[in-house]
């Protein structure tokens, strides 16, 4: 509980300081995963990010699927299929598949 805490309270001082940013929630896992639904990301216009969506494999691309967000405002449904030896050669040990919806979190108005 204390992770979404953190992500409620990113969220409002995002909002209120202007700055767009794209929340990233694992809405389905099937295999193994690092995280389980529920498990949420919020990025911001300065790369800033807050939570964990993985065990560090899918991150970085979502924080890019963020940006894309924040641009068009449009949601993504993001389908990532880890086969443990395709995850970058690493044998990172999450071989299942994740959805994540990434969602725009728009400023408070001035």
């Amino acid at each position: 509980m204390y992770e979404n805490e953190l992500i409620i309270e990113a969220i409002d001082r995002t909002r209120k300081s202007g700055r767009k940013s794209a929340l990233a929630t694992v809405v389905s896992v099937g295999g193994s995963a690092y995280r389980r639904e529920g498990a949420k990301m919020l990025v911001d216009e300065e790369d800033n990010m807050i939570g964990m969506i993985s065990g560090g494999c899918l991150e970085s691309d979502v924080a890019e699927v963020a940006k894309s967000v924040m641009k068009s405002g449009t949601p993504i449904l993001k389908t990532y299929d880890l086969d443990e030896d395709l995850v970058w050669g690493l044998g990172l040990g999450c071989p299942g598949t994740v959805k994540i919806y990434i969602e725009p979190v728009e400023p408070e108005a001035i």
